[in-house]
């Protein structure tokens, strides 16, 4: 059973950082291309960023390029997504995701 389970979410204030992983199980992690995405209150899902297999290959949205960072640790079966220079924009649930799978979440708020 393929299982995906974020963490390190929170509150922040504007400017802030945050550091999200995602534990994966079930399945041959370093096999495959993994993404972030997420949803704002009352908005649809939003592509965040996308790191290949081996993590050579990153790509992000325009409204994230130069302040998020996706990497991957391989051995620890573990998806990152280094978040700095945090809006209230930013607010929403975060995934991560493999084709056809995807995690329960964890929130980011943004907020003096």
């Amino acid at each position: 059973e393929v299982q995906l389970v974020e963490s390190g979410g929170g509150l922040v204030q504007p400017g802030g950082s945050l550091r999200l992983s995602c534990a994966a199980s079930g399945f041959t992690f370093s096999r495959y291309r993994m993404s972030w995405v997420r949803q704002a209150p009352g908005k649809g899902l939003e592509w965040v960023s996308a790191i290949n297999s081996d993590g050579g290959t990153t790509s992000y949205a325009d409204s994230v390029k130069g302040r998020f960072t996706v990497s991957r640790d391989n051995a620890k079966n573990t998806l990152y997504l280094q978040m700095n220079t945090l809006k209230p924009e930013d607010t929403a649930v975060y995934y991560c995701s493999k084709t056809g799978d995807r995690g329960q979440g964890t929130q980011v708020t943004v907020s003096s």
